[in-house]
């Protein structure tokens, strides 16, 4: 009876130990993410598969699978991190109370999180997406995007149409459609960071072109006489 006790109580503490070793599921799945941004920032997008991942991880290629199902699910945190980190990028920081620094430092900080995450930005724009799917979703049958990855990737858009649509309602940008306005901008930052990265710029200072763009972008949409420009590279002023 003792010893049945002894046996009993010795395979349930071994039981309780193996529990705590066990790496729960989504402190697992996190791990596999991070193996899989390691690969991505050492071998660039086309390095990322299940195999290297599993082997960066130091597990077998099943777990990958049984964690994201196949490549594309692996692409697809990959995706979300990378939106999650250009959102928090463009997003105001604290003591960024004025429309017009939001907006310009926005600018600045779209650029810096490009040059300083490459691969992460030739994955969320660098190939275009087939046919009538969602941007940068290579995803389902017929390239649909996961919801979260959608609404990450709109969450981050929208925060560029927030600082807009405050530049218009505080009288510095003419009304229009925030939304299009939003998109001529974003457009234009992305041709002059991919540019950039594609080492294609004539002029060879890349910081002071991309600030001249930035400068030309608030002179398109201000109401005249409400922004000035003190200096030919850096922010406007509201005057």
């Amino acid at each position: 009876m003792g010893e049945e006790s002894g046996t009993a109580r010795r395979a349930g503490n071994a039981a309780g130990q193996g529990a705590k070793s066990r790496t729960p599921s989504r402190d697992l799945k996190g791990a596999l993410t991070d193996a899989a941004e390691a690969v991505l920032m050492r071998e660039g997008p086309g390095g990322v598969t299940v195999r290297a991942v599993a082997t960066e991880a130091g597990v077998a290629p099943m777990g990958v699978y049984n964690r994201f199902g196949s490549k594309d699910g692996l692409i697809g945190a990959l995706l979300l991190r990378g939106f999650q980190g250009l959102t928090a990028a463009i997003s105001a920081r604290e003591g960024e109370t004025d429309a017009i620094a939001r907006l310009w430092m926005a600018g600045v900080r779209y650029r810096e999180f490009a040059l300083s995450h490459r691969s992460h930005y030739v994955l969320m724009f660098g190939e275009p997406p087939a046919k009538g799917a969602r941007p940068g979703a290579p995803f389902g049958e017929e390239g649909e995007m996961p919801a979260e990855l959608g609404e990450q990737a709109d969450g981050a858009f929208h925060v560029l149409v927030d600082h807009v649509a405050t530049m218009m309602a505080t009288g510095r940008f003419v009304e229009e459609d925030p939304v299009l306005a939003a998109q001529q901008i974003w457009s234009s930052v992305h041709g002059a960071v991919s540019l950039e990265m594609a080492d294609r710029l004539a002029f060879a200072d890349a910081e002071t072109s991309y600030r001249h763009l930035l400068q030309m972008l608030f002179r398109g949409f201000a109401v005249p006489g409400r922004l000035a420009f003190p200096t030919p590279d850096g922010p406007p002023q509201a005057s």
